[in-house]
């Protein structure tokens, strides 16, 4: 057991740190663009599942490898939050605060959406490159997936995991993730899998930008850092060294 702890205490006490202080002080207060974005998902779930709702939400927020590009471009900001009709909403739900939540304590709540919609936008970018490219491409799609709707705050939701995990030294976590999506793709190919990578590639440069700006500076933390329960902060508190 305290093999596990000490793990757990290396790969999740900074962002553990980051995160706490301000759910201690303020509570959900302290999420607003989360809130706001748990309660819009639901409410679009809601209203497309209804005889009278589909094809409005269908209008403003789903978007497809067929439709014009611009047209796509304006649906992406509000796709984030259009959950899969044929999954369960709740999961969708919980992925959303949970993650979102996370990136909002860490980042900000204008970063988080800004990662979030470049995920996005990276899937929906890939999915006319791979039917352009045909079905017997190495990274082709068939033309059928055109029709198909994108993958909804999913790919937001890996590429911000990813994204914080990788920045607050949980890197394990980052590399659990992202081998999940790889195998995904290799169990069921499909359109969804596909964008998730598309999306961790794109999180990926954006990682590698964030560690030349940040090279020999500090975490971005919205809080200061605080104590591991039970152990003392500082030299030889088991806490890892902050790292760009």
């Amino acid at each position: 057991m305290r093999t596990y702890a000490r793990w757990a205490r290396a790969e999740w006490g900074v962002l553990y740190a980051a995160v706490r202080e301000p759910l201690r002080e303020r509570g959900l207060p302290a999420l607003p663009m989360t809130v706001a974005a748990v309660g819009l998902t639901a409410l679009l779930q809601y209203v497309q599942n209804q005889p009278w709702g589909y094809r409005p939400v269908q209008l403003v927020g789903a978007v497809r490898a067929e439709d014009p590009l611009a047209l796509a471009l304006l649906r992406t900001p509000l796709s984030l939050f259009v959950p899969a009709l044929d999954l369960p909403v709740w999961g969708a739900l919980a992925q959303i605060l949970l993650v979102f939540g996370v990136a909002e304590l860490c980042l900000g709540w204008w970063r988080t959406l800004a990662i979030a919609y470049v995920a996005t936008l990276a899937g929906t970018l890939y999915a006319r490159l791979g039917i352009t490219l045909g079905a017997h491409a190495p990274f082709g799609l068939p033309w059928t997936d055109a029709q198909v709707v994108d993958t909804g705050p999913s790919a937001a939701v890996v590429g911000l995991a990813v994204f914080v995990s990788w920045r607050y030294g949980a890197y394990a976590t980052a590399g659990a993730v992202t081998l999940a999506m790889v195998v995904e793709v290799l169990v069921k190919e499909n359109l969804a899998g596909k964008e998730h990578l598309a999306a961790l590639m794109a999180v990926g440069v954006l990682c590698l930008l964030s560690a030349l700006r940040h090279h020999d500076r500090p975490l971005p933390c919205r809080a200061p850092r605080q104590r591991w329960p039970g152990r003392r902060a500082g030299r030889g508190s088991g806490l890892p060294p902050i790292q760009s």
